[in-house]
């Protein structure tokens, strides 16, 4: 195995969580389809390019034919996609040609499941591509419990009883955030008024005084 297979199988153990962690046939046929000696561009290997890599070419000019070196970049993009095993979104950087062979597999899970090792050339693919294995792997494994019709209808009245239970209890909160505002409301009409008979009763002082005066 080369020294780029060795690392790269590294990684991908040491992401998963041990070697025991792989499935029975994942290790053999991750084994197999490792790449040899195929060089892989740095950021491809932190993301899903599937196949674009960085292209190198001539530039000739229309008028001269002179050529000079140029280089073509795939079209790389940052999308959160959601995982339905996952039940979460996966923040990934993908090439626009992923994303349509994506949405062609019919998700993030069904493509990486769907691709072979040997197109997974980075270690992102082939470390998601593992998990995804491993999770469908438990799945299977896990036994599958029927509710009788008289169970789903109670758990599906609980559900609207807390349904209620919340919309009241928003209810209740919003009814006593308006009579506080009422009440504040209340409070600074009252203190007004106060000043207006405060500065009536000292003009009439005022008055009266100046006509004692006078």
């Amino acid at each position: 195995m080369a020294f780029r297979s060795k690392e790269m199988y590294k990684n991908i153990v040491r992401k998963v969580g041990g070697e025991e962690m792989l499935g029975p046939g994942v290790k053999e046929s991750l084994m197999q389809c490792l790449p040899k000696s195929k060089v892989v561009m740095g950021r491809a290997k932190r993301g899903l390019y599937a196949g674009r890599h960085i292209q190198f070419g001539n530039q000739i000019s229309e008028k001269g034919g002179n050529k000079s070196r140029r280089t073509w970049k795939p079209n790389v993009q940052e999308k959160r996609l959601f995982s339905y095993i996952f039940d979460r979104h996966i923040r990934v950087k993908v090439t626009t040609h992923a994303l349509r062979c994506i949405d062609k597999a019919g998700g993030i899970d069904e493509y990486l499941l769907k691709t072979p090792y040997q197109k997974m050339d980075t270690e992102m693919g082939l470390y998601w591509k593992v998990k995804v294995q491993k999770m469908y792997e438990e799945l299977g494994e896990m036994e599958v419990g029927f509710f009788s019709p008289e169970e789903e209808a109670k758990i599906e009245q609980g559900f609207k009883d807390l349904k209620l239970a919340e919309r009241e209890a928003r209810r209740e909160a919003r009814r006593k955030s308006y009579e506080r505002s009422a009440r504040t409301d209340v409070k600074t009409v009252t203190e007004e008024e106060a000043e207006k008979a405060d500065e009536g009763v000292s003009r009439a002082i005022l008055r009266e005084q100046m006509v004692a005066n006078s």
